[in-house]
This record gives structure tokens, sequence and C-alpha cells, in this order.
């Protein structure tokens, strides 16, 4: 591939050949003419389906496995407990937060006793203001010790509940991580489960035709097996991704039986037709081969007469060997098939217009 200075050489060059009335002949370059897509009976993306609702849990407290009630593909409800951890020490420490929580009430009820006696005896003057001070608080420090006990009797069983898993919700689990007997900390994966009867699918379309989407937003999609089906709601996201100048769509299945499985490819194919073939701004794809591109710089070498001219390109989405041009080409121009010939043919006529000028 021709390096980012030859590029750049070749741009300038372009200007300084215009100055010649005659060029030398330029050497034979194979090339291609630029033809709009024909659109007309809808354009296809293949998207992956994927579950509105799923779940990867992990483990929140460590311990050893030491049971797994479930497999892959067993349907779960609600509440199912999916797998057991060793609770050994999750259990001593809610067992002692609850005698320190003990402790701290007795000692709370205490000094509360205290304070009542000292404030009684205020009254005829047999305490002084200090020790009244002192026994408020002391009462507040129990009180105060009580409920920090009674936080930390909290934490303690909720780590001791997390050592049976449940399912979040009524699905399928998808993946199954651990065996019975692994040890696992915080943070590691456990299992997957998601929701069969709710499915989507993402795809993302060029922004050229993303309006025309908004607008018309019916289409069909073919699932494996060759089923095909209406999508229940199509969503066009708002903004277009900056590295690939796509847009995200967004389609939900309907209810199907059965399902699609997650994971698996589906085409969709819309209806909306914004730009006929052969009209203005038709959409134009080129073989990504033909591109010559450096960092930001992307461009094509056009042929004109004896010349050829190198024109920056603003590329859309790719779709196999095709890349989309959004700006630089128009239907009828004839692109040089491989950029690095092309350079080279172009420096050979320039090398050859200079001797014949000197």
């Amino acid at each position: 591939m021709p390096s980012l200075l030859a590029l750049a050489a070749a741009l300038a060059g372009c200007g300084k050949e215009s100055a010649h009335n005659t060029l030398p002949p330029l050497a034979d370059v194979a090339t291609f003419e630029v033809a709009p897509a024909s659109i007309s009976g809808g354009h296809g993306w293949d998207g992956v389906v994927e579950a509105v609702r799923r779940a990867d849990l992990s483990a929140q407290t460590a311990g050893r496995v030491t049971s797994v009630d479930v497999d892959v593909n067993a349907r779960v409800a609600v509440g199912t407990v999916l797998m057991r951890i060793s609770a050994v020490e999750q259990e001593a420490g809610a067992n002692t937060a609850r005698a320190q929580l003990r402790a701290a009430e007795a000692s709370a009820v205490e000094a509360q006793q205290n304070y009542r006696r000292f404030a009684a005896l205020a009254d005829g003057q047999y305490v002084s203001r200090a020790q009244i001070d002192q026994a408020r608080a002391a009462r507040d420090a129990a009180v105060a010790a009580r409920d920090a006990a009674s936080a930390q009797l909290a934490q303690a069983a909720q780590q001791a509940a997390y050592t049976v898993v449940r399912a979040p919700f009524d699905g399928v689990v998808a993946r199954r991580d651990v065996e019975p007997g692994e040890s696992i900390s915080p943070g590691q994966p456990l299992i997957s489960v998601y929701a069969p009867g709710e499915l989507r699918i993402e795809v993302a379309v060029p922004q050229t035709r993303a309006e025309a989407i908004r607008r018309d937003p019916r289409a069909s999609v073919l699932l494996p097996g060759g089923r095909t089906v209406a999508p229940a709601k199509v969503t066009v996201f708002p903004v277009a991704d900056v590295a690939t100048h796509s847009v995200n769509v967004r389609i939900e299945l309907p209810g199907l039986d059965p399902m699609p499985a997650p994971g698996t490819t589906a085409k969709v194919v819309f209806n909306a037709d914004a730009t006929p073939a052969g009209s203005s701004g038709a959409m134009l794809h080129i073989p990504a081969s033909a591109v010559a591109q450096r960092g930001e710089l992307s461009g094509v070498y056009v042929r004109q007469g004896n010349r050829l001219i190198l024109r920056q390109l603003r590329l859309g989405a790719s779709d196999g060997d095709m890349v989309e041009v959004i700006s630089g080409l128009n239907a009828g121009d004839k692109v040089a098939s491989d950029p690095v010939v092309a350079l080279q043919a172009v420096t050979a006529q320039r090398k050859a217009a200079g001797d014949t000028h000197d």
C-alpha cells in the first residue's frame, strides 16, 4: 500500500500536472465504473439475536460451591435455587454480629436506666449537672453502638444470603461456569439466565438509510431455518457512530414458537426506499481493495482522460468486501482497481513528463 507521504505527494502532483498541456501516455491500469446500488426491493443487513432480559450472575461472596441444582437449557422460575455456596464463614460472621447486637442492646438499656435515675435525682439537687451530662452522653453512646451493631448484623446476614444463588426471573439457563467443589471469589461468573419470550436484533445501517427507515420502519426478519416474521417494533437510534458513520436499529421480535436461540444470526430487510437506483444521491459501493488509506486519509484513483487523480473519500459502513461511499464519487466515475498499481503509473507518468521537459 502507498505510504501517507506518497499519497500526499500524488495529491500535490495532480495540481502540477494540470499545468502541462500534454502528458506522456498513461500506463494501462485496470479500472471499474462506479454504479449506484439497486435497492428498489429493499435492503437487508445481518444482525444477531439477543435476549432483552439477560442476567449474568456472579459470586458476591467467597466460598466453595457445594451444589449446582440446574444445568444449561433448564427452565427456572423466579426465586428458584440455582446453586449453593458454603456458608460456614458467613454464618459464623452473622452469629458474631447477633451476639454483639445483644450486648449492645443490653448496654443501651442500662445506660438509659442510669440516665433516668440521675435525671430524677437532679430535681432534688442530689447530683451535679456534670454527672447528668455524663449519664446523657453514656446513654447516647450506647444507643449509637447498638445501631452500629444492628447494621453489622444486617451486613453479615446479607453475606450469608449470598451463599444461595436464585433465579432473578422466569427464564432458561444459558450458561454454567462452575462445578461443585470449586472455590470461588467475589465477581467470578457463575450462571447466565435469559428470558426466551423477549428477543431482539440490532443492526447497523448506513447513515444515508437511517432517515428513510425512520420514516418507514416496516421490515421483515429472515430467521434461521427460512422463517420470515414481521417485527413487533422498530426503533432507530437518534445518533450515528462517529467511526463507521452507521446508525443502530433495534428490531423487537414478536412471540414465536419455537423462538430462535440468542446468538444466532438473522437478516433484517427494510422496505424503505429513499433513493431509487440511478437517481441523484443513490447509494454507492466500491471494493474495499480499491481504497488507499493511511490514518484518516481515504482516497481512490479516478481516471480522467490521460490522468489518474487521487480523490479523497468519505466512507460509510462496510458490507463484506464492499464499502459505502458517502461523498467523493459519482456514478459513472472510473476508479483504479489497485491503488498501488495506480500510484506506480502516476509516478512513471510524472517522471516521463519531467524527462520530456528537460
